[in-house]
C-alpha cells in the first residue's frame, strides 16, 4: 500500500508556474517537477477543498495551470474533526490571521491520517516551531502527526 502524502498549494505552484528569475524560486521549481513524477506514482496524493481555493486564487492563467494540475488527486473532506482541530490550532500555533488556511492543511492532514504534509511554505507549515506545536497538540488529542516536508526532502536517494 502506498504512503498517503497531503499537497499543499505552494506544491502545485511551483510545479505550474513559468521559470522564475530567482535562483532559490528556480530551484523549487526545478526539484518540485521532479518531486512530483516520482510522486504520482510512489505515493497516494490527496488534496482538500482548501487547496482548491488557494489554486483558484490570483491571475487566471496561472490559476487555470493550478488547478489542472491537481485535478487529479482525490479530495479529503473538510470535515467537523477537521473544524475542530482547526481551532485548536488557531489557538496554540499562532498563526497569523492572513495565514488561516494553513491551519485548515494541517487539520485535514492530521486529521485524514496523511503520512506527508508536502509543501513549500516554510513560514506557517514547514517550520520547526510549528512542526514543535502541532505534535504536542496531536499527541495531547490522540491525533495522527503528519510528517511536515518539502518536495525536496522526498526525493529518493
Amino acid at each position: 500500500m502506498k504512503e498517503k502524502v497531503y499537497l499543499e498549494t505552494t506544491v502545485a505552484s511551483y510545479f505550474s508556474s513559468r521559470p522564475s528569475n530567482d535562483i532559490i524560486i528556480l530551484a523549487r521549481q526545478r526539484i518540485t517537477q521532479q518531486w512530483w513524477e516520482r510522486a504520482i506514482v510512489r505515493y497516494s496524493i490527496f488534496i482538500s477543498e482548501a487547496v482548491i481555493e488557494e489554486a483558484a486564487d490570483g491571475d487566471a492563467q496561472a490559476a487555470q495551470k493550478r488547478l489542472l494540475a491537481i485535478k487529479q488527486f482525490p479530495l479529503l473532506d473538510i470535515n467537523e474533526n477537521v473544524a475542530a482541530l482547526y481551532k485548536v490550532y488557531i489557538k496554540r500555533l499562532a498563526i497569523p490571521q492572513r495565514a488561516l488556511r494553513d491551519a485548515v492543511h494541517l487539520a485535514v492532514a492530521s486529521v485524514h491520517c496523511m503520512d506527508y504534509l508536502v509543501t513549500w511554505n516554510c513560514a506557517h507549515i514547514a517550520n520547526g516551531e510549528i512542526i514543535k506545536k502541532v505534535m504536542e497538540v496531536n499527541i495531547d488529542l490522540g491525533v495522527s502527526i503528519p510528517v511536515i516536508v518539502t518536495p525536496e526532502e522526498l526525493l529518493e536517494v
